[in-house]
């Protein structure tokens, strides 16, 4: 039988270090605090011989600062263990940290309590994204059902039987269904740029009573090419737009027009979306909701760019502002 392997303090201190484990100990009467090397190093301070809780607290995110303090202060009446995860600011960077430790005074040495300091940031950064994307799809299922039913009534206008309705909706359907592929990223090796016209027509195809290049909805741009990124960007920009003005604005009223065009300046495109013929349009009280939020960062993080919405009394009049060099990525 082989024998298990004694270990040695160092090799705690290689496993601690490993694993990206801070050390602390804490005297509850004087409230000082001793960290290990890799602790300075997390909260991004000095080496000192003596620092204080209310030193650290100075990093503490104003937000988290008073509940780490009350935490801190509630661990030594916490039965068994005890976790508390609160954010810290070093330089401009904000990083995620979980104190670990054992409450009730359970380890208490010579009024000195012992715990941990991990990083976890990237943990609460996967959080933070996987709550984004379970928005975004909860979103995006809203407005397929209602887009769904504003086709649905776009088709009854137009369909002479039943028959002709059930078909041109399976075909306006099918068409979301083309469009709604470019609101996602495309895998690798599976090409890197279509035209701006060909992508607005696509995605524009399911809400013309007659088809993307004759009818209702006019689109007359620049010819220029767009990369992958940019291109769903836009998709997801024009399926929110799209979305609205189905429900509220020119596509969902039978003498609605839309006309897209574009203008060029010093190293920028201007996309213009130019609703006419629908219902009075009023500006909303905000544009707070997670769609308008989605399509603003979508403009500035990915279009480099900006929006602007002009809700005029012949109908809302959308201005997106791209940078040039933005447009093939």
């Amino acid at each position: 039988m082989p024998k298990s392997h004694v270990w040695q303090p160092h090799h705690l201190q290689l496993a601690v270090t490993a694993a990206g484990v801070a050390l602390w100990a804490w005297n509850v009467d004087t409230d000082a605090l001793t960290l290990d090397e890799q602790g300075f190093d997390l909260w991004g301070l000095p080496w000192s011989d003596y620092v204080t809780f209310s030193d650290l607290s100075a990093h503490i995110h104003p937000a988290d600062r008073d509940r780490v303090r009350a935490a801190f202060a509630a661990t030594r009446a916490v039965l068994g263990a005890y976790e508390t995860d609160f954010r810290i600011i070093v330089g401009e960077e904000i990083r995620w940290i979980a104190a670990r430790g054992q409450g009730e005074d359970v380890g208490i040495v010579g009024r000195t309590m012992f715990g941990i300091f991990l990083d976890v940031t990237a943990r609460k950064q996967a959080e933070e994204g996987h709550e984004l994307l379970a928005g975004e799809m909860s979103h995006r299922v809203k407005n397929l059902l209602a887009i769904a039913s504003g086709l649905t009534a776009i088709t009854s206008r137009t369909a002479a039987s039943t028959e002709d309705m059930a078909r041109e909706l399976a075909q306006r359907l099918a068409a979301l269904g083309r469009a709604h592929d470019l609101v996602r990223p495309l895998p690798n090796g599976q090409g890197r740029a279509t035209l701006l016209g060909d992508l607005l027509s696509v995605l524009l195809a399911p809400y013309d009573d007659l088809g993307a290049f004759s009818g209702r909805i006019r689109v007359a741009v620049e010819r220029m090419g767009v990369g992958e990124k940019v291109a769903t960007a836009l998709a997801l920009i024009v399926h929110e737009l799209a979305t609205n003005s189905v429900k509220y604005g020119a596509l969902g009223s039978p003498t609605g027009t839309l006309d897209i065009s574009s203008s060029s300046g010093p190293g920028q495109v201007c996309l213009t979306w130019l609703e006419r013929g629908g219902p009075e349009v009023k500006a909303p009280d905000a544009l707070a909701g997670f769609g308008s939020e989605l399509v603003r960062r979508s403009v500035h993080a990915q279009l480099g760019g900006s929006i602007d919405y002009n809700w005029s009394e012949g109908g809302v009049i959308v201005t997106i502002l791209m940078a040039r060099g933005r447009l093939a990525a």
